[in-house]
């Protein structure tokens, strides 16, 4: 199971660590100064996990609701990332805002995958 999810796991743990690492550990990476630009960087690395999520599993996933339970795997994650960022650093905060970028990039690719797997199909045909 640990082979056949190894972009899964990888990608959940880097966002563990960037999650969880000391705010000074990216004082050294020059940042665009735009506003809220951390809640595109979630929704991102979220988009990215269930997206891999998405492609490790696709030959297992039964239906549209059995995919939006899935979605519900990566979802609490975040949001234990989040509490997590709150009880267990001293330099970080947690965000419901961050939360619902999460879901958000979840969202985005559990559409995009129904979108794309019906016209992936069809071309296969």
């Amino acid at each position: 199971m640990i082979k056949k999810n190894i972009f899964s796991i990888l990608a959940a743990l880097i966002i563990m660590y960037l999650s969880l690492a000391s705010s000074h550990t990216f004082d050294k990476v020059p940042f665009i100064n735009i506003p809220n630009i951390d809640k595109v960087v979630h929704f991102g690395m979220y988009f990215g996990l269930m997206s891999a999520i998405i492609l490790e599993n696709r030959k297992n996933i039964k239906s549209a609701g059995h995919l939006f339970l899935i979605g519900l795997i990566p979802l609490s994650y975040g949001i234990l990332m989040e509490i997590f960022q709150s009880t267990l650093t001293t330099t970080r905060t947690g965000s419901v805002y961050d939360a619902l970028a999460n879901g958000a990039g979840i969202l985005v690719s559990i559409l995009l995958w129904l979108w794309i797997s019906p016209i992936k199909k069809k071309i296969i045909r």
